[in-house]
């Protein structure tokens, strides 16, 4: 597999997420406060929450893909935000969305500390610029997409199933980079050229 087409698949796969992440975050804080009755301060710090826990795992996620791969701990990742979507269409109150927001800052850790690790390493030196650029503009569309999506979902069938269908789009991301991610070898790209 040539390194541009490994880079496709690690696009296409993350590409699932980003469009959830938009989804989420643009209706969660109205979930949060509308349907599960917190305040505007305990939105607050549910945030803090996923950001605390999130800024704790990276260090971590980024070493142990040092040693275990990127490949592994970029799967983990995706199996993190299935669950965690999952779970938030389920919650009873705002106090069960805690644990769960600190599980979804784990997520973003794992995913933050070793897909960028990961395009690194398949990708010549010269061209990891564009490469990453071209992550960004993933992440950005999923963005483009995910807000008014979020917000359709929830006008015509409730918060609720909006993260579920969350969790369900994540499975494909997850299938793709289950089937089609290639772990880079450590002499970096010579599988890949």
């Amino acid at each position: 597999m040539t390194y541009k087409k490994h880079l496709y698949f690690i696009y296409i796969s993350i590409f699932p997420l980003m469009v959830c992440s938009g989804i989420v975050y643009s209706i969660f804080a109205l979930y949060v406060s509308q349907e599960l009755g917190a305040s505007t301060f305990q939105v607050g710090l549910i945030f803090t929450i996923g950001s605390l826990s999130g800024a704790v795992g990276a260090p971590l996620f980024g070493k142990l893909s040092d040693k275990i791969g990127r490949k592994p701990i970029m799967i983990t990742s995706m199996v993190i935000f299935f669950v965690v979507f999952l779970l938030y269409s389920l919650v009873g109150t705002f106090l069960d969305v805690f644990p769960i927001q600190a599980l979804e800052g784990v997520g973003w850790s794992a995913l933050g500390a070793t897909t960028t690790a990961l395009i690194a390493d398949t990708v010549p030196a010269e061209t990891r610029g564009t490469a990453m650029g071209m992550y960004s503009m993933v992440w950005y569309l999923g963005w483009v997409v995910g807000p008014s999506v979020g917000g359709w979902l929830a006008d015509t069938f409730g918060f609720r199933s909006a993260f579920l269908i969350c969790s369900i789009l994540i499975v494909f991301g997850f299938m793709i980079a289950l089937k089609f991610i290639k772990e880079p070898s450590k002499g970096r790209n010579k599988d890949m050229n």
